[in-house]
């Protein structure tokens, strides 16, 4: 039996995999713990394994294996990950940014391998790129990203069919690169008007006054204010993508995220616009599609890991 953990800055959520196939069975979700301790998250997730295991009738000691899909970034103590996620721990930005609590980290892997015999921890994006190369859009593709616009953004990169990590799991975080000037877009990890703070969904509402879900409602229903916005947040999360393609030299972009994927066909043709026509040489033969684990991907990201 294995645990399937997937962490966001929203929500997390565990489900259960009996080792036969890709059936996830006695799934929750709850609001990511951020107050109390910085132990406080890892003994929200164990109690959730356990919940589980009562539901599906499973003796806790069965669940030997863990696959933990995380948001990040990650911190390497004496070895082990601990989460230094600008959407979970209050203490990287301090109180400006509204989180309640002043965690600089929040412990994860150390905690876990305490019940597990074999936890394996990665990036949130990373984990949704194995499964996406396994299961979703991005299989037979050797250079290729999957992307999370969601809580905050997040990428998993993989160029001549290795995932790229990095020194500490951390390759990927291109939520906090700058793509436009910006004085006053607070990000969870201090930075002022990086990507994530200005696109992501806890973004949106504090830049816009209405969060993601209604400004994209509000711009399909032909609201041209925000029609206006979606396009600049589009301008500058296309940007973004355009800054991997050229880099990494990419045949394809999954896409995925609360964010992304609830608003895809409002999204998708306005960020394909961001890469059509800008230097052929580096662009063409490459395309953005939507997730094809759809909403599920952080479920399968999890198990992608343990599979």
């Amino acid at each position: 039996m294995k645990a399937c953990i997937d962490i966001g800055g929203t929500k997390v959520a565990v489900s259960l995999n009996t080792g036969e196939g890709l059936d996830l069975i006695a799934r929750r979700a709850e609001p990511t713990a951020k107050t109390g301790t910085n132990d406080a998250l890892a003994a929200q997730l164990l109690r959730m394994v356990d919940e589980a295991c009562a539901e599906a009738g499973i003796a806790p000691r069965d669940v030997r294996k863990a696959g933990v899909s995380s948001c990040g970034p990650f911190v390497l103590r004496d070895g082990l990950v601990e989460l230094a996620a600008p959407n979970i721990c209050g203490g990287l930005a301090g109180p400006e940014r509204g989180l309640p609590n002043d965690w600089t980290t929040a412990l994860l892997e150390a905690p876990l391998r305490q019940r597990f015999t074999d936890v394996r921890v990665e990036n949130d994006c990373v984990a949704a790129l194995e499964a996406e190369r396994r299961w979703g859009a991005l299989q037979g593709f050797d250079h290729c990203a999957y992307v999370t616009w969601s809580t905050g953004v997040g990428v998993g990169l993989c160029v001549d069919g290795r995932v790229l990590r990095g020194k500490n799991g951390n390759a990927g975080h291109a939520g906090h690169m700058f793509v436009s000037e910006n004085d006053d877009a607070l990000c969870g990890c201090g930075n002022v008007g990086d990507l994530e703070a200005l696109v992501a969904g806890n973004a949106v509402a504090r830049r816009f006054g209405a969060d993601a879900a209604t400004l994209m409602q509000r711009a399909r229903a032909g609201d041209a204010a925000a029609g206006a916005t979606v396009d600049e947040l589009c301008r500058i999360m296309g940007r973004g993508l355009y800054n991997l393609v050229c880099t990494l030299d990419l045949q394809r972009i999954s896409l995925g995220g609360s964010v992304f994927f609830h608003n895809r066909e409002l999204l998708l043709p306005r960020l394909s616009a961001q890469l059509a026509g800008r230097f052929p040489a580096l662009t063409e033969g490459c395309d953005f599609v939507p997730a094809g684990l759809a909403d599920a991907v952080g479920d399968y990201a999890a198990l992608a890991l343990v599979a």
